[in-house]
């Protein structure tokens, strides 16, 4: 599972990279939130999460862990759109209600993955890598 979460990571960092190249060329600096979540949501978290789930993969193949990456990797592109959208004249109503369910997951995604590191991540499980 840890390998899935990596791959992912690096194409929110792409799309980070991307942004960022695009705001700097564009000087459209009010994308700077979505900007940073994508970095820190998109590529850092979901990178950290990868990486637990490839040294634990007991963690990784869990029922919690595979509740754990459909949550978060169907709640992180609903929030980061609802960033976008909040940008658009007349679009903040709407976006607020992707806000609220694309974060809602994200955010009962990360619950499971503190509980589930709490409860499959233990020193013993520990793969070489």
């Amino acid at each position: 599972m840890g390998a899935k979460w990596i791959k992912l990571a690096v194409l929110y960092f792409i799309i980070g990279i991307a942004l960022g190249l695009f705001m700097s060329a564009t000087i459209q600096l009010h994308w700077a939130a979505a900007h940073a979540h994508v970095n820190l949501v998109g590529w850092a978290s979901t990178a950290i999460i990868g990486l637990v789930y490839t040294v634990y993969p007991k963690a990784g193949t869990s029922m919690l862990g595979k509740w754990t990456f459909w949550l978060y990797n169907i709640g992180l592109p609903i929030l980061l759109a609802s960033m976008f959208m909040v940008q658009i004249p007349g679009a903040i109503g709407f976006a607020h209600t992707f806000t609220f369910s694309g974060g809602g997951a994200l955010a009962l995604a990360i619950i499971l993955f503190a509980v589930n590191v709490f409860m499959n991540v233990h020193d013993t499980d520990r793969q070489q890598v």
